[in-house]
């Protein structure tokens, strides 16, 4: 029943970055069944301020009524989110949709280190603001290719 849950979730795309769903971003820690027709889903926010988690926790309810289940969604802020619960299919996605997604194992010691572009592979960029068109990414430009694009930053 548990995979259930799990596959249901992962019909959920992210709001912010439709190419990929709460399960493979991390997003989704949880889901238990905890009575006959009811489950809980424990999330965690990519950021703490992250504004689509509102999104996200009803698009969940949503979700599990449209498919019989009465869910309680619970946001835990620690364990804090890490760029190490993406998925490897998750990383290229991002990487495909124009994003560079942070190596695994990625830590506030990569700030400063060049990033590779997702177009070229060129690590010749430069960052243009911390934060970039959300929260949980910065901006950067390559300066091979000229194209600008977002790093999810590692947290």
């Amino acid at each position: 029943m548990l995979k259930n849950l799990l596959d249901l979730l992962k019909t959920i795309p992210d709001p912010e970055i439709p190419v990929i769903d709460i399960v493979e971003l991390g997003i989704v820690r949880d889901a238990q069944i905890t009575g006959e027709n009811t489950c809980e889903v424990i999330i965690t926010p990519t950021y703490s301020a992250c504004p689509a988690m509102f999104t996200i926790e009803e698009d969940i309810i949503k979700m599990m009524k449209e498919n019989g289940w009465d869910a309680k969604v619970v946001t835990k802020m620690f364990p804090i989110w890490t760029t190490d619960w993406l998925t490897d299919e998750a990383r290229e996605k991002l990487r495909v949709y124009g994003i560079t997604p942070p190596e695994k194992g990625a830590d506030e010691h990569h700030i400063g280190k060049p990033k590779k572009c997702p177009r070229c592979g060129s690590e010749h960029t430069k960052q243009i603001s911390r934060f970039g068109s959300t929260l949980c990414k910065a901006s950067y430009q390559c300066l091979d290719c000229l194209e600008p694009f977002d790093y999810f930053k590692c947290h």
